[in-house]
């Protein structure tokens, strides 16, 4: 007889990790198609309505090819690397808020967790890079750990300002703190930073310097092919949707929206089913609540996809200098601004109070 919390736990974990799988699938079409129409062409077209279907013929491509792997290679450390990578990517899904209490795990330290396992995946980058025993790999891991470490200060930096402003590392409580005025608002310069810094922290163009296919062999991922090259593959577009909902989470109010204009078209049309109170049904809330997250987010990949498509890539000591030049003074001073904007307005939040 199965033991009803393991068994429940499983479900959860697995309602949780077949919709990020198939999301990763439909974000490679939506970037293609958009690019195509951004560059006015066609894109992915034949494969299913609309080429629906092509991320999954591509992946049953690389599924089916022969893998040859290196044979001056560490081959443990070298199919691991991906492996470590696409783990941390997916587990940090685990802390999300879709809606008030749908999270497999809601605890009080939601945004310390995230940020350690975001920072946890680049050991697996450093491993692939130098386990396949290749000088391309390696120098395309070293460039890529550099990008990470350093943005990652970029990102904490941010969020510790969202902190002040909410007292809590919870992200059901900084969602919670929203419904006032999302933070974007008044933390508008902030909120740039911390985009600029994820465009960088998921290896996106223009700085996917560690993976320039027209400038480099492939980077770290040289060496990888066929399945463990699909683990990257699937590791770099969930860090790409995890880090939009982060920030959908802690700048655009998560899953909050107001329902009164719901409200209004259904009292205008006069349904049976608003009379019997239809948006008190928990049900349809939590669904509301997960497609309105759901919607923030596609906005935040749609600009990701823009900005691939629309700036050029820098060189790899720009993208360092701007990092620890630019950015980080900068989010230094706001740090030390915004505590003194908010202690002089006495809006300090109650969690900071009682310490």
């Amino acid at each position: 007889m199965l033991y009803t919390p393991t068994f429940i736990s499983i479900i959860e974990v697995i309602l949780v990790i077949i919709p990020v799988l198939l999301t990763v699938a439909f974000v490679t079409i939506a970037e293609r198609k958009t690019m195509a129409s951004m560059q006015r062409r066609i894109g992915p077209n034949i494969v299913g309505y609309y080429g629906l279907l092509q991320a999954f013929a591509d992946a049953l491509k690389l599924l089916l090819k022969e893998y040859v792997s290196p044979t001056q290679a560490n081959l443990v450390l070298f199919f691991l690397g991906p492996i470590i990578t696409l783990i941390f990517s997916l587990l940090g899904y685990a802390v999300i808020p879709y809606g008030p209490g749908l999270a497999v795990t809601d605890f009080n330290l939601g945004i310390l967790y995230m940020l350690a396992v975001s920072s946890l995946s680049t050991y697996g980058i450093l491993l692939a890079g130098w386990s396949a025993n290749s000088k391309y790999a390696f120098l395309g891991s070293l460039r890529s750990t550099a990008q990470l470490i350093s943005y990652e200060l970029i990102l904490s930096s941010a969020i510790i300002i969202v902190i002040l402003l909410t007292g809590s590392l919870s992200l059901t409580v900084n969602i919670e703190s929203q419904r006032a005025i999302w933070f974007l608002v008044p933390l508008f310069p902030i909120f740039i930073i911390f985009f600029l810094g994820s465009i960088a922290e998921t290896n996106r163009a223009p700085f996917d310097l560690a993976e320039a296919e027209s400038e480099l062999v492939s980077g770290f991922m040289t060496e990888h092919a066929a399945v463990i090259f699909v683990f990257f593959f699937l590791a770099e577009y969930a860090s790409i949707i995890l880090i939009c909902i982060l920030t959908s989470i802690l700048f655009l109010g998560g899953y909050i929206m107001d329902f009164k204009f719901l409200v209004y078209i259904l009292q205008y049309i006069d349904f049976d089913f608003y009379q019997n109170n239809f948006l008190y049904n928990p049900f349809i809330e939590g669904i509301l609540y997960g497609m309105i997250l759901g919607l923030k987010t596609c906005i935040m990949v749609f600009v990701f996809i823009w900005v691939r498509a629309s700036f050029p890539r820098i060189r790899f000591d720009q993208l360092m200098s701007y990092c620890w030049i630019i950015l980080l003074p900068l989010v230094i001073a706001f740090i030390i601004l915004i505590p003194c904007i908010i202690y002089s307005c006495n809006i300090l939040p109650t969690n900071i109070l009682l310490l």
